[in-house]
């Protein structure tokens, strides 16, 4: 029997509560989750690849069908280099539908073999993003009830404005 995988992509930029949960329900869907930081040129991000790479580790270390990874290339192409049969893609608002929609038909022309499954996040999820986060977390806000606790303080020391003040920016 062929183990079903799918990919759950994104920026990651950091990992937020609202990640989490689509990763959890996708891992109980999938007989394997891989979760990939897809690498943005368009985006300034605040963590490298690698270093979202390690927080996600740290947050999914006891879902034991998830793995992590990083790739800078075409999502299409990463899922048909993995085997797998679905691309996870979370939603917010409707407002996310529209673009999101779009690439789940270009990646099902360029890999006809993958489906692109939209989970729906909680309610209390619906306002959060990596984004959100991030200006809270430069402005000396609490962060706590946004991210998986493992990570609260690596994200609270790159992003705190006292941090920044100890790193000349």
């Amino acid at each position: 029997m062929n183990e079903r995988i799918a990919i759950c992509p994104g920026s990651f930029d950091p990992i937020t509560l609202g990640h989490l949960d689509i990763i959890n329900r996708a891992a109980a869907m999938f007989d394997k989750i891989i979760v990939v930081v897809m690498e943005n040129r368009d985006k300034k991000c605040s963590f490298t690849p690698d270093e979202r790479r390690v927080l996600i580790e740290k947050s999914v270390v006891g879902i034991q069908n998830v793995e992590v990874d990083c790739y800078d290339g075409l999502l299409a192409e990463y899922a048909a280099q993995k085997g797998a049969c679905a691309i996870i893609k979370g939603l917010r608002a409707m407002s996310d539908f529209e673009y999101e929609f779009q690439m789940a038909l270009t990646n099902k022309k360029l890999n006809p073999d993958v489906e692109t499954l939209f989970l729906t996040t909680k309610a209390e999820n619906m306002y959060l993003s990596s984004s959100m986060v991030r200006l809270i977390a430069s402005m000396n806000g609490d962060i706590t009830e946004f991210v998986p606790p493992i990570i609260h303080d690596d994200i609270v020391s790159r992003l705190s404005k006292s941090a920044n003040k100890n790193n000349g920016g």
